[in-house]
C-alpha cells in the first residue's frame, strides 16, 4: 500500500470489487432504481416479528447473495466488515452470526459502506485475506424507531427529513482481477459544523463529505474533470446544494459530476420521500445496483463514491448535542479483462 497526501492510500496491487448483491423493500423497488436491485422483498417484516429482525435477514440474505455471485464457499471469506444504525451493531449481530465468519462491527451511520468497503480492501491488499466481504443495512421501521418515533405514531415529517432506505447491499473484495479495481481510498474526519437539526441531516453531513472530497482530489491530485461522476451517499436535495456551495468556494466546481445516492433512489413526488433516501441501504444499494454496472460495462471510466454519515444518538440528541458529520471515499476505476 502507498499512503498517498494526508488521508488517502493509493494500493500497489489494487483490489477488485468481485461481486456485489442488493436486496431492497417494496419502496425501494417502487423507485426509479427499482429494476437494478437483485431482490425486492414486499413484506416489509421478511417474514420476522421486528423490524430489527427483518433487517438482520435483509442483511443475511445479500450476504449469501454476494457470496453466490462471486462464485466461493462461505469458508473462503475471511472477514466480514459490516454494520447498521441500531444499538450495539443488531442488524448485524443476528445478520451475520450464522454465516460463523470472523467478523469486525462497524459503526459509521449512513458512511457505513465506505467504512466496510474500504477496510475490506486494506486488509485484502495488504494479505490478510483472499476474500472479504463488506455490508450495511437499514430499515425504516428499525431506524424511525431508534432515532425519532415509531411509525405507529404516524408523526409529521419535515420536508428537510429523509427516508431511511429499506435493505441491504454486499459486496465481496478480492485480489482476482474484474472489470472493478479499487484504485484507493480516503478515510474521512469527523466534521462538526454545529448543526442541530436531526431532521435535516443533509445538512449536518455535507460539511464532510466536501472535506473529504477536496482531500481526495488533493491527496490523488485530481480534479472534478478527472472523473465521471463524484456520488455522495444521501445528502438528499438539501445537503447536495450545501455540498457544491462549500466545494466551489475551495476552487472546485462539481455542478456537472456531483450525483447522490439519496436523490437517484426515490421519485419525491410520487414517493413522497421529501429531501431525498438515508440510511446505511441508501448508498450500500444504489452502489450494488446501479453504480457497479455503469462501471464495469465501462461506461464510467472512474467514480469518487463517498457515502455520508450523521454520527447521532438518542444520548447525544437529548442532551442537545450537534449532529457530527463523517464521509468515506472509494476511489473504483473500470478495467478491461
Amino acid at each position: 500500500m502507498n499512503p498517498k497526501g494526508k488521508q488517502s492510500i493509493e494500493f500497489k496491487e489494487p483490489p477488485f470489487l468481485q461481486s456485489w448483491a442488493s436486496i431492497v423493500g417494496d419502496k425501494e423497488g417502487e423507485g426509479p432504481l427499482g429494476k437494478e436491485f437483485d431482490q425486492v422483498i414486499e413484506d416489509p417484516y421478511f417474514g420476522e416479528k421486528t423490524w430489527e429482525l427483518a433487517e438482520a435477514r435483509f442483511m443475511h440474505q445479500t450476504a449469501l447473495l454476494a457470496i453466490q455471485k462471486a462464485g466461493i464457499t462461505k469458508r473462503e471469506i475471511r472477514y466480514v466488515f459490516a454494520g447498521d444504525l441500531l444499538e450495539q451493531n443488531m442488524s448485524t449481530t443476528f445478520g451475520v452470526k450464522d454465516l460463523k465468519i470472523p467478523l469486525f462491527g462497524l459503526f459509521g451511520a449512513c458512511s457505513t459502506a465506505g467504512e466496510s468497503i474500504a477496510l475490506a480492501s486494506m486488509t485484502v491488499a495488504g494479505g490478510y485475506a483472499d476474500y472479504a466481504l463488506a455490508l450495511a443495512s437499514s430499515h425504516i421501521g428499525s431506524a424511525e424507531k431508534t432515532f425519532r418515533f415509531p411509525l405507529e405514531y404516524g408523526s409529521q415529517r419535515p420536508l428537510s427529513a429523509t427516508w431511511t432506505v429499506t435493505g441491504a447491499g454486499g459486496f465481496v473484495v478480492s485480489k482476482k482481477k474484474s472489470r472493478i479495481k479499487i484504485r484507493g481510498i480516503t478515510t474521512g474526519k469527523i466534521v462538526d459544523y454545529g448543526c442541530t437539526d436531526s431532521m435535516n441531516m443533509g445538512a449536518c453531513m455535507a460539511p464532510a463529505a466536501a472535506d473529504v472530497i477536496y482531500q481526495s482530489m488533493q491527496d490523488f491530485g485530481m480534479s472534478p474533470k478527472d472523473y465521471d461522476a463524484v456520488i455522495t451517499g444521501d445528502l438528499g436535495e438539501i445537503g447536495s446544494k450545501i455540498l457544491k456551495d462549500l466545494l466551489m468556494k475551495n476552487g472546485y466546481d462539481l455542478e456537472e459530476k456531483h450525483k447522490d445516492c439519496g436523490l437517484a433512489i426515490y421519485e419525491d413526488e410520487s414517493q413522497d420521500t421529501h429531501a431525498g433516501g438515508s440510511g446505511c441501504a441508501c448508498s450500500a444499494v444504489v452502489l450494488a445496483g446501479l453504480i457497479t454496472k455503469r462501471i464495469a460495462s465501462g461506461r464510467w471510466k472512474r467514480v469518487l463514491f463517498v457515502p455520508t454519515g450523521a454520527l447521532i444518538s438518542k444520548v447525544s440528541f437529548n442532551e442537545g448535542e450537534s449532529v457530527p458529520g463523517i464521509a468515506h471515499g472509494i476511489l473504483f476505476e473500470s478495467e478491461g479483462i
